[in-house]
This record gives C-alpha cells, sequence and structure tokens, in this order.
C-alpha cells in the first residue's frame, strides 16, 4: 500500500525519479565543472545517488507522513491491527524498494549515455553500507520533521533543506569550491557523507570510508533517536 501510494503522487515522482535523472544529464551533458577528475560523469553519478537518497528519504518520506498526520490518517491507523513498528517498517520497505529503482536507473543512464564504469577500487559493500546509513539518516530527519511540526511547515522545511543539501552537499560542486565558512559546514553535513562515502565505494576517489561512514552513522543514529523520542502521532 506504501508503494501504491507513492505511486500515485505525481509531485513524489517528480522528486525522486525525475529530479536526479535531469540533474545527471544536464551535469552530464555540459563542459562547466570543475571537478578534479578527468570524467565529470564520475564525480556526478555518486552525488546523484546521493540526492536521490535525499529526495526520497528525507522529502518524500517527510512530507508525505506529516500530511498523513495532518489527515488524521496515522491516528485511524493507530487503531488497526498495524502496529506503529509495522508502519514505520512499512514506510521504510517503501523507501529502500524506490530507492533501488533510482540506483538502476542512474547507474543505467550514466552507463549507457555516458560510458561510466565502477572504478577499479570500487566497493559494493561500501556503497551498500552507505545508501543503508544515509536512509536512515534521513527517513529519521524526515520523520522528525513530520511528527512535530505542522504538514506545512514540513513542506516548506524539507524542499527548503533539499535545495540547501543540493547546493552544500558535495553533490554537483566538490565542497572545496565552496568559501571557507561553507566548506567547514558542509564538511561535517550528512549529504556530503554521503557523497563522498559513495565516491569511494564507486571507485570515483581513493581514501578510507570509515570516517563518511562514520559520520553518516552518527547523524542516522542521531536522527533516529529524535524522531523516536519527538514523533507525534496526532
Amino acid at each position: 500500500m506504501e508503494l501504491r501510494l507513492t505511486s500515485r503522487r505525481g509531485e513524489n515522482l517528480l522528486v525522486t525519479i525525475v529530479i536526479p535523472v535531469v540533474m545527471l544529464v544536464f551535469f552530464a551533458s555540459i563542459d562547466i565543472l570543475s571537478v578534479g577528475t578527468d570524467r565529470p560523469i564520475d564525480f556526478l553519478v555518486p552525488g546523484v545517488l546521493a540526492l536521490a537518497v535525499i529526495a526520497t528519504s528525507l522529502v518524500n518520506l517527510g512530507i508525505a507522513t506529516a500530511f498523513e498526520r495532518y489527515y488524521g490518517i496515522l491516528k485511524r491507523l493507530g487503531g488497526s491491527p498495524l502496529s506503529r513498528g509495522g508502519l514505520i517498517g512499512a514506510k521504510i520497505l517503501a523507501v529502500l524498494a524506490v530507492e533501488s529503482v533510482q540506483v538502476v536507473l542512474v547507474v543505467s543512464i550514466a552507463a549507457i549515455a555516458f560510458g561510466w564504469t565502477l572504478g577499479s577500487e570500487a566497493s559494493l559493500t561500501v556503497v551498500i553500507v552507505a545508501l543503508l546509513l544515509g536512509t536512515l539518516a534521513f527517513a529519521g530527519i524526515g520523520l522528525s520533521m513530520a511528527g512535530t511540526l505542522r504538514a506545512e511547515a514540513t513542506l516548506a522545511v524539507a524542499n527548503g533543506l533539499f535545495l540547501l543539501l543540493l547546493l552544500l552537499g558535495g553533490i554537483v560542486l566538490p565542497i572545496d569550491h565552496l568559501p571557507g565558512p561553507l566548506e567547514a559546514l558542509a564538511r561535517v553535513l550528512p549529504a556530503n557523507a554521503l557523497s563522498e562515502a559513495l565516491r569511494i565505494g564507486l571507485g570515483a576517489t581513493n581514501g578510507s570510508p570509515v570516517e563518511p561512514l562514520g559520520l553518516l552513522a552518527a547523524w542516522g543514529v542521531g536522527a533516529a533517536l529524535v524522531a523516536a523520542r519527538t514523533f507525534r502521532w496526532e
């Protein structure tokens, strides 16, 4: 049912599917990026995958849950045989299912249209762990907003965060291109940690994934705890 509801929301499909693909095709097709690599597509694919996780876990999940709470849907579900754990589990599984489609779509377009391939030092284990921790972090943030703010406020804040993380998350622009204070801020954001972990996992850059994965894990645990303590069902 969660997947069916997601597929019926045209605005959700725009954010989760269309925008990441458009970002990939647009920035891979124009020669304006200075990313320190011979092929901008190697920098873009991990960043766009991170953007897809943010769009699905934070924006889509947060806004949809906020309006379900606003319209009393969550309150009604609370009186059904479905447990709260079952509801959250269904939402997370739906998010992971959508993200699986996003990964396949982005990777397929990058490989077919732009000749993208995995780097020689790629590690699919790092990629999977990064995607799971990123989902936990951004889903926690989305549910924290949905459970405490009004639906309209969640809509505004989620979209604002999406734009902020797009600019400061190392997604289409390396964070070392940012002014000093903004670069320092970007380095502690989960979006940059996810982008960096995915670049290491996909072999686009060398380095240890321990630091970005550790930062992602800290954000994930922290956001999940905040969501669990503050979420209100009505």
